[in-house]
């Protein structure tokens, strides 16, 4: 998901892990789970992470190969979010059940991304922006563009 890019960034931006943890406030060791996707990477912290290097989740994502966006984001819009995410179903006539099952969720989850009451679970945000070929960036309300570019 995004192991691809995790890593050669840091490097090529010469940053150790102990400094990038520290940002994340979270234990060095953790981090480098992250960089080898032993543990999955809350949203919270991949947004604070393309925000510290300057990056789109589209591009850590391997979606695109342009790093940002002009004019985004630094917070996840959960508004945003909510309305999006019903628009990505409206425009494909599918069901939260249909969608759910498309990226092998419960009805229950993407109820609750829809209502606001969680945001998107890293893989799943993955998932339904590579099944559906939409941006990460746009579905979290980052950037208004829709599409991967």
């Amino acid at each position: 998901m995004y192991k691809e890019r995790l890593k050669d960034i840091r490097e090529k931006n010469a940053i150790k892990q102990e400094v990038v943890a520290d940002y994340l406030k979270i234990h060095r060791g953790s981090y480098s789970k992250y960089e080898i996707e032993n543990a999955i990477m809350p949203t919270k912290h991949l947004n604070a992470l393309c925000n510290y290097f300057n990056i789109s989740v589209d591009y850590l994502f391997g979606f695109t190969n342009n790093k940002n966006y002009e004019n985004s984001n630094n917070q996840i819009c959960k508004t945003k979010t909510m309305l999006r995410l019903k628009e990505l179903r409206k425009e494909y006539k599918i069901s939260q059940s249909d969608l759910a099952e498309s990226i092998g969720s419960a009805k229950t989850t993407i109820s609750g991304y829809e209502r606001g009451a969680r945001i998107i679970a890293t893989p799943f945000l993955y998932d339904i922006c590579k099944k559906y070929k939409i941006s990460a960036d746009y579905l979290l309300g980052k950037t208004d563009i829709k599409d991967i570019l």
